[in-house]
């Protein structure tokens, strides 16, 4: 992972919330089991290990008894999926990323042209949900103002 893609997140001055109840990071701690990761990220340990196999995750370090130790890299890494799998991108795209990220520096151009394809597509699904969000509006309306009309007779 190069620094571009293991810095945390930022989001232009706002916080953005999954709606899920989060744990802060231990202070100073670096290895998290994978109970942890899971309690921290809202996945089932069963998504963690699958995402691990299907190359999603990068390599993640293991005990000498073999037990999984998450880093904080992996955790914004599982941020930067998790906002990832929110925006609809379907999980081979998701897994060629990591893949990308894993060669190196060289890769930056695909990197960007896959995002760049993705936010298109999130962009024309923002669309398509304000205009049924104004079919909704204007429904609600039209009931309002029948229920006031009722409620004047």
């Amino acid at each position: 992972m190069t620094v571009l893609d293991s810095a945390p997140v930022k989001v232009r001055s706002c916080t953005v919330s999954t709606g899920s109840t989060t744990h802060p990071r231990p202070t100073g701690q670096d290895r998290y089991t994978i109970s942890e990761v899971a309690a921290h990220t809202g996945l089932t340990a069963h998504t963690l290990r699958w995402y691990e196999r299907i190359g999603l995750m990068p390599h993640v370090d293991r005990t000498h008894t073999g037990q999984r130790r998450f880093t904080n890299r992996d955790l914004d890494w599982l941020h930067l999926v998790g906002k990832l799998r929110l925006t609809g991108m379907p999980v081979a795209d998701m897994v060629r990323y990591a893949e990308l990220v894993r060669e190196g520096e060289h890769t930056f151009p695909e990197r960007e042209e896959l995002l760049t394809t993705h936010r298109e597509n999130v962009r024309e699904r923002i669309a398509e949900l304000q205009s049924t969000l104004a079919v909704l509006d204007y429904k609600i309306d039209v009931y309002a103002d029948a229920r006031r009309a009722s409620e004047r007779v």
